[in-house]
């Protein structure tokens, strides 16, 4: 009876150590932080551009592929050159349930218009593509090439020809404004809500010219009415199938081989509001890399002609730092910064 009680007790032991285990295991499962309300993406720009594009994207490839419990709402808040929605997440503390997709206005909206915010204000998440920018003139007219375009705006009288591009003082101004410092050219600069509303006055040829993103053009560009003349990036895109009959994105010459010297490149990249935890962040970091990997991914970066490069961590924050800075010297030779 005594040996018999001690194989019970022993038994007990191994059952209550068991459990305890078993419980423990449970327990980390359980800590794995996810969403329990739909997500809101909020998009600093007007509707069409290449942020809407890209965050409806998501929000669709999220859904198909039930990457997500919760569903995605995307929301446009483009008012003050897309301050309302910048200053919208950073006064959402602590809110796991809500993301802002960036461009360049996370820089260029607090140094033109002194609004009090920057990307020290937010949570990095990943960044999830460069944005490329071409320039672009509509296909009824002679120009094959950026150094013929650029020299007839030469030849004009200043202000002659209009460049039409996203806002004011933000990349499509700042990038204007180094093509007129690189070249002697003087344009006439137009702004429009988003680069969809862009595209559509260079077709109906209320603009001369545009550095529009490829995302942003595309569709006008295979119906053939309009053509791009350079891509303002140090290499060719390399995406070689055929866009229209006679071109891919990598017959497009970089505006350095065209003779422009100029370069920029857009952030496509994720902010979370300040105080979110770890655990959240992870969540749609691992998000975003199941998004890369579906083969829709695949298909709208070729389709967007997106530098696809991917960072996150103290890796991401090195490289907005950077951008921060690139952005305030161009801005500063510009006269773009706000007065003091």
């Amino acid at each position: 009876m005594r040996n018999q009680s001690k194989s019970m007790l022993r038994r007990g032991i191994c059952v209550a150590i068991a459990g305890m285990l078993a419980g423990l295991g449970t327990a980390g499962v359980a800590a794995a932080w996810e969403p329990t309300k739909p997500v809101t993406i909020v998009v600093p720009a007007g509707t069409g551009g290449g942020a809407d594009q890209m965050a409806r994207f998501i929000q669709g490839v999220v859904s198909k592929h039930k990457l997500m419990k919760e569903p995605i709402i995307v929301v446009n808040e483009s008012g003050g050159a897309g301050a309302q929605g910048f200053l919208d997440v950073k006064d959402s503390k602590g809110d796991g349930n809500k993301l802002i997709i960036t461009l360049s206005n996370l820089f260029t909206t607090p140094m033109a218009t002194g609004v009090p915010f920057s990307y020290r204000d937010f949570t990095p998440v990943a960044m999830l593509a460069l944005d490329e920018f071409v320039l672009w003139v509509n296909a009824d007219t002679p120009y094959k090439t950026a150094k013929e375009y650029i020299d007839a705006v030469k030849k004009a009288p200043p202000g002659t020809f209009k460049m039409g591009g996203t806002g004011s003082k933000q990349e499509d101004q700042i990038v204007t404004a180094e093509i007129e410092q690189n070249t002697g050219a003087k344009f006439t600069y137009l702004p429009f809500k988003g680069g969809g509303a862009v595209a559509v006055q260079l077709v109906g040829k209320h603009i001369d010219s545009s550095v529009n993103n490829p995302i942003e053009a595309v569709a006008q560009w295979r119906a053939g009415k309009l053509r791009p003349l350079c891509v303002f990036d140090a290499q060719r895109m390399p995406y070689n199938d055929k866009v229209t009959a006679t071109m891919s994105w990598h017959d497009i010459p970089t505006c350095k081989e065209a003779g422009l010297p100029v370069e920029y490149v857009m952030l496509r990249g994720f902010f979370m509001p300040p105080g979110v935890t770890p655990d959240e962040v992870n969540f749609y970091i691992d998000l975003f890399k199941k998004v890369r990997a579906t083969p829709d991914w695949k298909s709208f970066t070729e389709q967007a002609a997106f530098n696809t490069s991917f960072m996150t961590g103290a890796e991401y924050v090195k490289w907005v730092e950077n951008a921060e800075a690139q952005h305030k010297a161009l801005m500063e030779k510009a006269g773009f910064m706000a007065k003091k």
